[in-house]
């Protein structure tokens, strides 16, 4: 068995883990400007530009293809692995979110006037496609910087 502190060594999982930490604290500077507020709980929350799981997977993609090839089995899957993510950030998530808030403005119509303690739905699910582009352009470019560090 492989001694489990080489995981720590791994600089595709490292370069990932940086792009999405970082697309993920560049969201409070955005709200800053955006909202005119400070909003930490934006660093704990999904959606918001730029997408976290976009730059995490265009990082392990444009990694994996740096360090095995960009014709090698590895690249083929992560790359399959970062379109599946990313639809599901821009189409499936989204769209939960959008039913979310439809549902919310359900429950605050009907029960307008009489008190109901149920937790609202989440709304800010997924991403747009824009801020699906600028995680991915992120992750590319975070891996790129970095991989030509160590090269």
């Amino acid at each position: 068995m492989q001694d489990f502190s080489a995981v720590f060594h791994n600089q595709i999982l490292i370069v990932a883990l940086v792009s999405c930490l970082t697309a993920q604290l560049l969201k409070i500077p955005i709200d800053l400007i955006r909202y005119r507020k400070i909003s930490v709980k934006a660093l704990f929350s999904a959606g918001g530009m730029p997408s976290a799981h976009s730059a995490l997977v265009g990082a392990l993609a444009t990694s994996v293809g740096q360090t095995r090839g960009w014709d090698s089995a590895e690249f083929a899957i992560a790359c399959l692995f970062a379109v599946i993510v990313m639809y599901d950030a821009a189409g499936v998530r989204q769209a939960a979110g959008k039913q979310a808030k439809i549902l919310n403005q359900i429950i605050d119509d009907m029960f307008q006037e009489k008190e109901f303690s149920e937790e609202r739905l989440k709304e800010l699910l997924g991403h747009t496609p824009v801020q699906v582009l600028v995680g991915l352009s992120l992750g590319i470019s975070i891996a790129f910087l970095a991989n030509s560090q160590f090269a």
